[in-house]
């Protein structure tokens, strides 16, 4: 699982990235994986782990299985 720092993320587009510790491009965030994941939401600066998945259509890469790794901003905690 790899780990990273949220770039940014906009709640009503729906998307965001997630810059990865390891260094190489930034990875796509989707409002449905993050839900998925049992979150609202990414803030920026949050710490997340997560798996790089693709897509086996367009063959694309986004981030998938989100864990919170830390607390930062508000917002992105566990769904109720």
């Amino acid at each position: 699982m790899a780990k990273g720092t949220v770039k940014w993320f906009n709640a009503t587009k729906g998307f965001g990235f997630i810059q990865p510790d390891s260094g190489g491009p930034d990875v796509f965030v989707h409002i449905s994986a993050v839900e998925r994941s049992g979150l609202r939401t990414l803030v920026e600066g949050q710490k997340v782990n997560f798996e790089v998945e693709q897509d086996r259509r367009t063959g694309k890469s986004s981030a998938g299985h989100l864990q919170m790794t830390g607390t930062h901003g508000t917002g992105g905690g566990p769904k109720d």
